[in-house]
């Protein structure tokens, strides 16, 4: 079975204080689902249309995993926490 991956990207912070709120919640949400942060930080380089941005990757044992940790009631409430606090783009890719 493949891994899944979640990608996600913040376009912008308007709230650090929402922002380090959703991380308290959401870390241990996303451990509890069977998540590994792989990455987390802003970009060291982009190249070609890339956008210095804060990006996450965390693997998954699968798909199905990777959704059932985004709607958890653990991670709704993390989500809940960073409301308008962000502005960002979240996906999950199946791995090869």
């Amino acid at each position: 079975m493949a891994h899944a991956y979640w990608i996600a990207a913040y376009h912008s912070v308007s709230s650090p204080e929402k922002l380090a709120a959703y991380a308290a919640l959401a870390g241990p949400a996303i451990e509890a689902g069977g998540g590994r942060f792989l990455a987390r930080g802003t970009a060291a380089q982009v190249y070609e249309a890339g956008i210095l941005q804060r990006t996450v990757l965390i693997q998954f044992a699968s798909v199905a995993a990777a959704i059932a940790c985004h709607d958890s009631p653990g991670y709704k409430a993390a989500l809940a926490a960073l409301g308008d606090g962000a502005k960002r783009d979240m996906r999950i890719v199946e791995g090869m």
